[in-house]
């Protein structure tokens, strides 16, 4: 019950073991073909880093993004403390807004600049 999650991408989903699992099944429900790879993990004293990139399909709703069916891949960083055997503390760093310019909501930058340009 004290394990304290942080991503600025799902505030809402709360705090505590049953959040991780609101953000298991929101991500599993957007994304039913998802795939993650750890890149590469690195473990000293009671925190474990790693880094990762995963792929997938925009086939389900995701926070009121209605699915695309486009394709993605992004990468991140997750960083774990763990107190004895149970993980109590979760930091995770991703590329949110790639994942979001690949699913075409948002306009990547070079393109959203050429239509601005066009008279």
């Amino acid at each position: 019950p004290n394990y304290d999650h942080h991503d600025p991408s799902t505030p809402d989903v709360g705090r505590g073991p049953e959040s991780e699992k609101k953000r298991a099944t929101l991500y599993r429900t957007a994304f039913p073909d998802l795939r993650l790879t750890i890149e590469d993990i690195i473990a000293e004293g009671e925190t474990v880093m790693a880094r990762w990139s995963c792929r997938g399909t925009h086939k389900g709703d995701l926070s009121g993004i209605a699915p695309t069916g486009k394709q993605f891949t992004i990468s991140g960083v997750s960083i774990a403390r763990f107190s004895g055997s149970k993980m109590a503390e979760g930091y995770v760093n991703w590329d949110a807004l790639g994942l979001m310019q690949q699913l075409g909501v948002v306009p990547e930058l070079a393109k959203a600049k050429a239509a601005a340009a066009k008279p």
